[in-house]
């Protein structure tokens, strides 16, 4: 008989025993519990992960540019952490390496130049390469250049007697033997093989500005580069601005000195006179200057374009200061004859670059030319759509190429029979692109896949054979691809953003939806919603609307919809997006220009009586709602706070403009007129005017050095809401300009006020 032994433990011992088990047990059940709550905190986001590491970040396209026409390619390569340039043909996308990074080391140096961008003589022999950038208003268009010749593999500095990073838009001559560039305001020319360096003009400097423009063209007309070789002639027309009596504002820095320092910027607020501006025609052998004699006050009008058509003839365009006429002339250099070839007049204002989606900016406002430059491409608004039209210049008949109900959007390029353009006709919400012909007559034709919903942008070749395609939607990250035109069949994958798309799959993401609302005024409007991915409809959410509401800005798109908006609606908000009147929707130009002479007043009421009706979706609580902007967007936040306090409960506005008499004049008497004329309309739509009927919470943010929106803007507003006895909060970010993004943390700081704002008024 066999007997089992059993162990025998004491009492101390069997409780040690069960205590080690029970641990065990614990242990077992937390180690499950934290890797599900890894697991789960994986998918949720934070500041932290969206603005302190580089785990969400997109791809972008590197540097690119077309030449021979489009048949061939170059752009910048990284490899191992060092750039070159390579050549592609298009087709074929045979490579051929133009610059080694090696060859970007000057003579001396162990380093090699960082190429910011890069431009070709007209022979493809020279390469101008752009590097050591500093920034003048928005972009950094002053830097340092060098030239490199494909031939030598030599590289060689121009411009070297002037200060590090002061030349701005250096270009090739025609025969390739000379570059042009601007430098403090005047035009010089150095020779490529002499060094030798010959000023065009002198007078640049105290208030005078050739070759370039001054802060409200730039930001207004989109103009930066103000000089353009002649394409045949050694000779060069440019701008000659005279800002001298231009209201100079002063930004304070206290942050780089024990001492503040005044830093001065002409800037011409609204009712204010204009720069007087001249183009004029330059001999680059003998510096002899044509200044063309266009009609009209040079204070009280604008010329925000000029481009050669051929060697002997300029385009000229211009506005008068009122901007609701546009004259185009043409000129005759040789002879030196001046003749208006069309004229346009709105009632309201004239748009000489469309603010849409799809459009790019800060390109300048060249015509296309077409048939052989007999003929150029102009959008108008003159039928109550945007319309393509064709505009022969000798007998000024116009030709209308997109006949029907719909807008265009914006214009892309043009081949000898077709013009491409940005359009959706039947969904604001969307962008695609279509061709017609040049003949007119005909239908345009869709060229985008109807497989691409979402916004889709071109840009074409100018040969009109090819095209970027970046398009992307509101969960998927932004894509670009080379194709074919009009077949749209893919060359080459530029950025696929895989990784990042990858990454955002692992997250909990919300629904996004396109909804319409009709007012109790009979006004329809588009929305997008933003959804926590656990949404109940059976339950209540806080809100938070975004907003814009002004003539540059379309906020309710198909692209995507950004990290911080994603973290939001996981922490159980619904954020909406909708687009007023006055906003670029493609829904006929009415809707667009009845915002004149009433920004901040039809615009609000807009926003406000559509929210009323979302107000009324059975899952959306009304009690918790919060409205955010910036720039414009923090203005209608301000009008909707004051003037909507039964709406809105919370408000964080950005940069805001508070008083509409202090913005700057291209602008404000764009949309607004001039207040000498009708300064109440000025009152009427400016936030500050109602700043004592605020209710809610509010938070107001701004950069000390906002050359834009001066924070002067918030310093008035606080001194009302002060006077009127009225609590708020507040949040200066000293030496920060209107983006908010300068010096270091500053995005990251600026996301986590407004989350914690948002979180502690939504409880």
């Amino acid at each position: 008989m066999t007997h089992k032994i059993f162990p025998i433990f004491t009492i101390h011992e069997k409780i040690t025993h069960m205590k080690t088990r029970l641990l065990l047990i614990i242990a077992f059940v937390l180690a499950g519990s934290l890797c599900f709550a890894q697991e789960q905190s994986d998918k949720l986001l934070s500041i932290d992960r969206i603005y302190a590491s580089q785990e969400f970040s997109q791809q972008w396209a590197q540097p690119f540019q077309w030449i021979d026409g489009g048949n061939a390619y170059v752009k910048v390569e990284w490899e191992k952490g060092a750039q070159s340039v390579a050549k592609y043909i298009t087709k074929s996308k045979e490579k051929t390496v133009i610059i080694p990074s090696e060859a970007l080391i000057p003579e001396g140096k162990e380093k090699p130049i960082r190429i910011e961008d890069i431009s070709f003589s007209n022979n493809l022999s020279k390469v101008l390469i752009f590097t050591n950038s500093a920034r003048v208003w928005r972009t950094n268009t002053k830097g340092d250049y060098w030239v490199f010749d494909i031939a030598t593999q030599k590289l060689q500095q121009i411009g070297k007697e002037f200060p590090a990073s002061s030349l701005m838009f250096a270009k090739f001559s025609p025969n390739n033997d000379k570059v042009a560039y601007v430098s403090e305001f005047n035009i010089y020319t150095e020779d490529l093989t002499t060094g030798k360096v010959t000023a065009l003009t002198t007078d640049g400097g105290q208030g005078i500005i050739n070759g370039t423009f001054d802060w409200v063209y730039e930001e207004e007309f989109g103009c930066k580069d103000g000089f353009s070789w002649n394409p045949e002639k050694n000779e060069i027309a440019f701008w000659n601005l005279d800002a001298s009596t231009t209201g100079t504002f002063y930004m304070i820095d206290n942050l780089d000195s024990v001492y503040a320092r005044l830093i001065p910027l002409q800037y011409p607020k609204v009712g204010e006179t204009p720069s007087a501006c001249k183009v004029g025609v330059v001999d680059v052998a003998t510096q002899a200057i044509t200044w063309i004699p266009i009609e009209g006050s040079a204070t009280e009008n604008y010329i925000p374009g000029m481009q050669w058509i051929d060697a002997e003839n300029l385009l000229i365009q211009q506005m008068n200061r009122h901007q609701n006429k546009l004259t185009v002339w043409i000129y005759h250099v040789p002879s030196k004859t001046l003749k208006t070839i069309y004229t346009e007049t709105e009632e309201t204002w004239v748009d000489l670059q469309y603010p849409d989606v799809s459009a790019s900016w800060w390109t300048g406002n060249a015509l296309l030319m077409v048939d052989n430059n007999q003929s150029f491409l102009r959008l108008t608004e003159n039928d109550g759509w945007r319309h393509l039209y064709k505009i022969n210049i000798a007998s000024g008949e116009k030709t209308l190429l997109t006949e029907g109900d719909y807008d265009v959007a914006s214009l892309v390029a043009v081949t000898k029979t077709e013009a491409y353009f940005h359009a959706s006709p039947s969904n604001s919400t969307q962008r695609y692109l279509y061709s017609v012909s040049l003949n007119g007559g005909k239908k345009p034709k869709q060229v985008t896949p109807s497989k691409y919903e979402g916004i889709n942008i071109y840009k074409a070749s100018p040969n009109g054979k090819y095209a970027l395609h970046t398009y992307g939607s509101a969960l998927a990250a932004n894509k670009v691809d080379l194709v074919t035109l009009p077949k749209h069949n893919i060359i080459e994958q530029l950025v696929t953003n895989t990784k990042f798309e990858e990454k955002l799959a692992t997250l909990d993401l919300p629904t996004v939806e396109f909804f319409k609302v009709t007012t109790e005024e009979g006004i329809e409007i588009d929305g997008r919603m933003i959804k926590p991915s656990d949404f109940d409809p059976s339950k209540k959410y806080p809100v938070l609307f975004h907003v814009y509401g002004e003539p540059w800005g379309q906020v309710a798109t198909d692209n995507f919809i950004g990290m911080w908006n994603i973290m939001i609606a996981q922490k159980g908000f619904i954020i909406i997006d909708m687009d007023n009147r006055g906003t670029p929707c493609l829904k006929g130009s009415e809707w667009r220009k009845s915002i004149y002479r009433k920004v901040g007043v039809v615009n609000a009421h807009d926003q406000a009586l559509a929210a009323k009706e979302v107000l009324k979706f059975p899952y959306i609580d009304a009690n918790r709602t919060t409205v955010w902007g910036w720039s414009g967007g923090g203005s209608m936040t301000l009008n909707l706070m004051f003037r909507y306090p039964e709406i809105y409960k919370t408000g964080m506005a950005v940069a805001a403009v508070s008083n509409q008499l202090i913005y700057d004049n291209i602008y404000q008497e764009r949309y607004m007129g001039l207040p000498q004329e009708n300064l109440q309309d000025f009152i009427n739509g400016s936030p500050i005017t109602y700043a004592k009927d605020l209710q809610g919470n509010l938070l107001v943010v701004h950069g000390t050095h906002d050359d834009n929106v001066h924070y002067q803007s918030m310093e008035m507003l606080v001194d009302e809401l002060i006077t009127q006895n009225k609590q708020f909060t507040m949040m200066a970010y000293p030496n920060r300009s209107h983006g908010l993004y300068e010096r270091s943390n500053t995005t990251r700081h600026l996301y986590t006020l407004l989350t914690n704002y948002l979180l502690e008024h939504n409880k």
